[in-house]
């Protein structure tokens, strides 16, 4: 049986998890195969330590940062997109019992901003990645929603999202500073569930959680 992970090298394996939606990883490793090992590569390159862990969350844990120093140079930038919607009415031919109906629309209707606000923090090609460290976990519901647009508009063809995996919690619990990476935060077990019920759409989603094998100074 064919099993994607084949895909992820075993150095990589051993520092993160993956959960893979929609064949996402398939469509990475062969259609995107540049982009693709730019992002295995800041996968590969990417490490904590204890004190990162212990500093303030959110936008200003310098953890994010890290995979933007790493692809910001790459070309992989942060995009908004914005978009109305024109509705064109065409009536029906007179004395056509067919269903023929005009070449020409008779009316139409623009609902300005049908699109709006709509940003991910990484996109390259049409390759989307989003990096929630410990935000509020709506945030999730945010970054799906923006994965399931950009995707039915064919803006994108695979989305990624990187959060922490559970087997983080042990550690937040010996360093004493679980309390700040609560269950209400961004982490996989709060994505999963999202994934699951397919609040993504039809879009393909790689999911990756940061294991502790990560943190370079871990001694326990």
């Amino acid at each position: 049986m064919f099993n994607p992970m084949e895909f992820i090298p075993n150095d990589i394996s051993k520092k993160f998890e993956f959960l893979n939606y929609n064949h996402a990883i398939e469509i990475l490793s062969v259609t995107f195969l540049s982009e693709w090992n730019e992002i295995l590569s800041s996968l590969k390159n990417f490490s904590i330590n204890k004190n990162e862990i212990c500093q303030s969350g959110g936008n200003e844990s310098p953890i994010p940062p890290k995979f933007s120093n790493q692809l910001n140079p790459l070309g992989w930038k942060e995009i908004k997109i914005t978009g109305d919607l024109l509705i064109k009415f065409y009536p029906r031919k007179n004395n056509t019992k067919s269903g023929i109906f005009s070449e020409e629309s008779n009316d139409q209707k623009l609902i300005k901003n049908y699109i709006d606000g709509h940003n991910i923090d990484f996109i390259k090609g049409r390759v989307a990645l989003d990096i929630e460290w410990n935000s509020k976990d709506q945030t999730f519901d945010r970054d799906l929603f923006a994965m399931r647009t950009y995707y039915e508009c064919d803006i994108i063809s695979v989305g990624i999202i990187i959060t922490r995996s559970e087997q983080l919690n042990p550690v937040f619990k010996k360093l004493g500073v679980i309390s700040k990476y609560g269950a209400s935060t961004t982490w996989m077990g709060k994505l999963k569930p999202r994934l699951e019920s397919r609040r993504h759409g039809g879009c393909p989603l790689l999911a990756i959680g940061i294991k502790p094998a990560c943190i370079t100074d871990l001694e326990f």
